[in-house]
């Protein structure tokens, strides 16, 4: 009997995550490799972020390394999760992509978020400010004008206008009512708070309107899946992770990624051991057979048309074997199948 995840896509998002002790060029290096090896186990997507200032983060310029990773790659589809929009002027975010587009046709996806810079100091260095995230929908309205013409008189955004790229809306607070209104696939993290996945996957098919980019709503649920061959392996691919979330919430900074031997081992406060435990409970993590359960009760619940895995750990080769580990249960190479149209 076919399962839902026969019928679901698999893609990766990598944040292209620091490890103590390792440069930042290595974490960019590694997120290209980690591409072009899902794409072997037939992944459908694979993302890349957007962080600045971050120390644990490398990934700050996504349309840039985009394009190394479609280079690197030759069938895979390429996007980013995502260009804060606040950030950018919507004419350079609409050449950017028309430019990868035209580089990479029929690859490319511009997933987009409202978020602006992590602290007051970095929206400084960016010109922005906590209000900028309000007016998202305007922005967004026009960064796609840019693509189908409808931008200030006399001006065009070459090569973007009147290209196709796949524009999804990721929704943090109100981005699923803003991706509903503007008609848009949407990425609802996470996983780990079941109940508001599930309220913010309602209001969007509730609210969605037909667009020329969308036709019907499209969800791709988002969050962390780890599968090991023994469920303490699983959860120690969380370990690194949840250890940088508690840190940066009693630190005020996110740090590079530790050896999960090395967080096993620190004397941690009441507050770090609280937010420490709290960041490995909720993910999906386990054997093959646990995490298969798993996603069949989640995605009867969502009915989501795509899962984008966002895992992060210190052991890269660890890792590569948890994607290799569940592509083995959405069996790759075999054609997606589904009752409609997907983006």
């Amino acid at each position: 009997m076919s399962s839902l995840i026969d019928r679901t896509r698999f893609s990766v998002l990598d944040r292209s995550r620091t490890r103590e002790g390792h440069p930042h060029a290595e974490a960019l290096r590694d997120t290209v490799a980690l591409a072009r090896e899902v794409e072997s186990l037939g992944y459908h997507r694979f993302w890349v972020s957007e962080h600045h200032g971050v120390p644990g983060v490398a990934g700050s310029a996504p349309t840039v390394l985009a394009a190394a990773v479609a280079a690197a790659t030759r069938t895979i589809r390429v996007g980013t999760g995502g260009v804060m929009l606040p950030n950018h002027r919507t004419l350079v975010v609409a050449e950017q992509f028309g430019v990868l587009e035209s580089l990479f046709p029929g690859r490319i996806d511009m997933g987009l978020g409202r978020s602006v810079g992590f602290t007051d100091g970095v929206r400084k260095a960016l010109g922005r400010d906590r209000g900028d995230a309000e007016d998202f929908a305007a922005r967004l309205g026009e960064l796609l004008g840019w693509f189908t013409g409808g931008s200030p008189a006399g001006v065009h955004a070459r090569p973007a206008e009147g290209l196709r790229v796949p524009p999804f809306v990721l929704a943090l607070g109100e981005g699923a009512g803003i991706a509903a209104r503007a008609g848009l696939p949407m990425v609802i993290g996470d996983l780990r708070n079941r109940e508001k996945l599930l309220r913010g996957v309602d209001h969007y098919r509730s609210g969605f309107r037909p667009s020329p980019w969308a036709s019907e709503p499209y969800v791709v649920i988002s969050g962390s899946v780890a599968v090991a061959d023994t469920p303490e392996a699983a959860r120690r691919l969380l370990v690194p992770e949840a250890w940088a979330m508690a840190y940066s919430r009693t630190h005020g900074t996110f740090p590079p990624l530790l050896p999960a031997e090395d967080v096993l081992a620190r004397a941690m406060t009441a507050k770090e051991r609280e937010l420490y435990e709290s960041g490995l409970a909720g993910h999906i993590a386990g054997t093959g057979e646990q995490v298969a359960d798993e996603l069949e009760t989640v995605l009867k619940e969502t009915a989501a048309d795509e899962v984008l895995v966002t895992t992060s750990t210190y052991d890269r080769a660890a890792l590569l074997e948890s994607h290799t580990r569940l592509a083995a249960l959405f069996a790759p190479g075999r054609p997606r199948c589904g009752p409609r149209r997907r983006p």
